[in-house]
């Protein structure tokens, strides 16, 4: 049976869930990542769109991963429907000439779950901890760690695309009102 186009977009046919937290992160009480390695990650937030391209190269091996996603807008930000392509690098560069907002951020795995984004240029300073699992259950039953200032998981300041339109003094002012 065909489905109808209103079904089509109402399903996200081709997204997965994503679930996930984010943590704003004290770089007082965090793990020590000075000779960790990390995955660079370099995003492009394409104007006018919900797009984001991603280049992700790994610090150790120098593998790179090139992939183009969107994350829909939903209620329920710890169930957010996510669709990513890969791409090569010939599609990759053409993407790359749309205009667009930039981020570079470093992710450090920290024990099993957690990733910890130190982001670069204007955003420096920031740190953001992030953490995904399968189940809803199991998402909310985390515990904010040691190391956390605030879950800003609800926050919509703290997604990429949101981030990416900061300045320097802007993100000062971000994190002074998380800080309690």
């Amino acid at each position: 049976m065909l489905r109808g186009l209103d079904e089509e977009l109402v399903a996200h046919k081709y997204a997965h869930v994503e679930r996930e937290r984010r943590f704003l992160v004290d770089p007082a009480r965090r793990p020590d990542l000075a000779d960790a390695s990390y995955i660079l990650i370099e995003d492009r937030y394409i104007e006018g769109t919900r797009l984001r391209l991603r280049s992700m190269t790994d610090s150790v091996s120098g593998r790179v991963v090139l992939k183009i996603g969107k994350k829909y807008d939903v209620a329920d930000v710890l169930s957010r429907p996510t669709v990513t392509t890969y791409l090569d690098r010939d599609e990759y560069d053409r993407l790359a000439q749309l205009p667009a907002r930039s981020l570079r951020k470093r992710r450090y795995p920290v024990g099993a779950d957690f990733g910890i984004d130190l982001f670069e240029g204007a955003l420096a300073g920031l740190e953001l901890a992030e953490i995904e699992q399968d189940d809803a259950a199991a998402l909310t039953s985390i515990v904010s760690p040691e190391w956390a200032i605030a879950d800003v998981t609800h926050d919509p300041r703290f997604q990429g695309g949101r981030l990416s339109l900061l300045d320097a003094a802007g993100v000062t002012r971000l994190i002074a009102s998380n800080i309690e």
